[in-house]
Formats: structure tokens, sequence, C-alpha cells
């Protein structure tokens, strides 16, 4: 247990909601990229929208509690939680936040969730070494970022093909009318699974904060007050929108229909939710993204712009490393102070 005076506790539970606010803003294209693009609603309408629903995805926890193991995971399952410091936390935040805005500026759709995970990882293994690891914990992270595209590319053709099949015998009006509801219907899903999972690594990091400080003791469990608060500060984030990542999640990768976007929408959505049931902290940008792209590939292959494509893969394979070297780095000065 860490004895930390209470405003500056007040000062990191700041500083991470901060980062829940950054995570939104720099993860809007997530939720919002598809209908965007399609012209389904616009952007002020498309982030109004999608905030709405980011913080809907706080009464699913309340529903379901289980629906919480994100939390659980990021809290206690990367660093084992008993080494936890608030110079860990600070700068595990300090890490994650500069790789967001420095990608943000660049207009990379990278993950935010993955450099909070590599912003712990770096600052927990400079404060404690690498014991201090959960390994099952950063194993499936991990995998799932291998997954999550994976999956989210080849559920969206699969739904490509099958509402295709469905709708085969409806004239191309009746067609465009029924998958423009539909691809409503999946963006409001998509932004309720994005904000059920991305919301969770902010309440994690407060969490563990609480339990290290002596604030909280017992069983890992978040209050009510810091689940409430990460979903406003997410849903506000993406009401600010990070437009430069959208333009490159809605047009530069691949030009999307209203059957496509439904497409990519829905098979991400599928991806979240089963993510979130599991306790993985997935990226939701590797999911829509291979979800575009599945989409996109579904028509033609020569219809997804790989360059870029490729870029993007690279921002995320970078991440973690980058963001665990800037928290190390910067646990590293919180020791000279």
């Amino acid at each position: 247990m860490h004895q930390l005076a209470f405003p500056l506790l007040v000062g990191l539970i700041a500083i991470a909601l901060a980062f829940d606010y950054l995570n939104g803003l720099h993860d809007a294209a997530n939720s919002i990229a598809t209908v965007v693009a399609t012209r389904l609603l616009t952007p002020v309408q498309a982030v109004a929208f999608a905030a709405v629903f980011n913080f809907a995805a706080y009464f699913l926890t309340v529903a379901f509690p289980g629906l919480q193991a994100v939390a659980t995971t990021i809290g206690k399952g990367l660093i084992d939680k008993d080494l936890v410091t608030p110079g860990v936390v600070f700068s595990a935040l300090i890490g994650a936040s500069f790789w967001n805005v420095v990608t943000w500026l660049k207009g990379i759709p990278s993950s935010s969730s993955h450099a909070l995970v590599g912003g712990l990882i770096g600052s927990g293994v400079a404060h404690a070494g690498v014991s201090s690891i959960q390994w099952a914990g950063l194993n499936k992270t991990l995998i799932a970022i291998v997954l999550s595209p994976t999956i989210g590319m080849m559920l969206a053709m699969l739904v490509m093909l099958v509402s295709s099949w469905a709708l085969h015998r409806a004239s191309a009006h009746d067609a465009e009318v029924r998958f423009r509801a539909l691809h409503l219907v999946s963006s409001a899903a998509y932004s309720l699974s994005h904000g059920l999972n991305d919301a969770q690594k902010t309440m994690g990091i407060i969490t563990v904060l609480l339990y290290s400080t002596g604030r909280l003791t017992g069983p890992f469990e978040v209050p009510h007050w810091v689940a409430i608060s990460c979903y406003v500060a997410i849903a506000l984030g993406t009401m600010t929108g990070g437009w430069r990542i959208i333009e490159t999640m809605g047009g530069r990768i691949t030009k999307l229909s209203q059957h496509q976007g439904f497409s990519a929408s829905l098979a991400g959505s599928i991806v979240l939710f089963g993510a979130s049931a599991l306790g993985v902290p997935v990226s939701t940008t590797h999911t829509i993204t291979g979800a575009i792209i599945g989409a996109g590939a579904a028509r033609r292959a020569s219809a997804v712009r790989w360059g870029v494509a490729r870029g993007v893969v690279i921002a995320w394979i970078i991440t973690i490393p980058a963001s665990a070297a800037v928290g190390a780095l910067c646990y590293g000065v919180t020791t000279l102070f």
C-alpha cells in the first residue's frame, strides 16, 4: 500500500479521465467512420449518435456485471496489482497519452487500448522488473492483436455474403433503403460495444490506483462512480471527434456502400461484445479496420487500398513497444523526484 495525499490522488484520477477523453476523441472514427463515409449521417449527427451509445454501455454493465471483465484484466491481469504504485499508474497514462497524441496528429488509426497496455507494461517493468508481468493476461491481449482484425474481416465478408443472398430478389432501391436502416442499427451496436470495451480500460486503471493507495480493499471491484465518470469522459471525447482519423478509416482504406458499412459495423460489434464477455481488452481500431477491409474485399480485392492498410498495420505493431518505452522512461524520471 502506498500513501498518497488526497489532492495528488485526485490529480491522478483527473489524468486518467483525460486519457479516457482522449481515447474517445482518438477512437471516435471507430464508431462513426462508416456512417460518415456513406453519408448516412452528417459528422455532427454521427458523433452525437456515437457518444450517446458509448455512454449507454454503462447500463449494460449494471445489468450484466460480468461484462466488466475487461476492467479486471487491465486492473490486475497485466501487472501484479500488489506491485502497482501511483508512479506506475502516472507513467502508464503518460506513455499511452503521448502515443495517442502522436498518432492523432498524424491521422493514424492506432490502438488507444494497446497504448495503455504498453504504457502499463513499460512502467510496471521499470518499477518491479519482468516478474511483475501477468503473462496470462498479456498473452491473451497480444493474441487478440492478431485475432480481432482477422475475425472482424472474416465476419464482415460472411455478413456481406449472407445479406446479399437474403436480399437478392429486392430491387436496387429497396435494398438501399433496407441497408440504410440496418446500417444505422449496426452502427449503434458498434458504438455500444466500443464504449463497453474501451471505457473499462480507464476504469481498471483508476480502480487499481484506489487499491494501491488503500482507498479500496477486498475483492477487485469497480466502484459505480468510477464507471460513470469513465463512460462520461469517453462519450465527451467521442463528441469532440478525431476528424483526421475518420478520413483514413472512412474513405482512404476503401470506399463504402451502405451494404458494406452495415456489414463492417455488425461484424465489428460482434467481435467487441465477445471480447468484452471474455475480458479481453481488444483494440476497437484493429477490429473495425479489419471489418472495413473485409467488407471492401468482399466485392473485389482491388477495392481496398492495401498501401494505406499496410501503413495502419505497421502502426499497430509498434504501438505497444513505443508506449512501453515512453512509460518506462517516464517512470525513470518520476524516481528522481
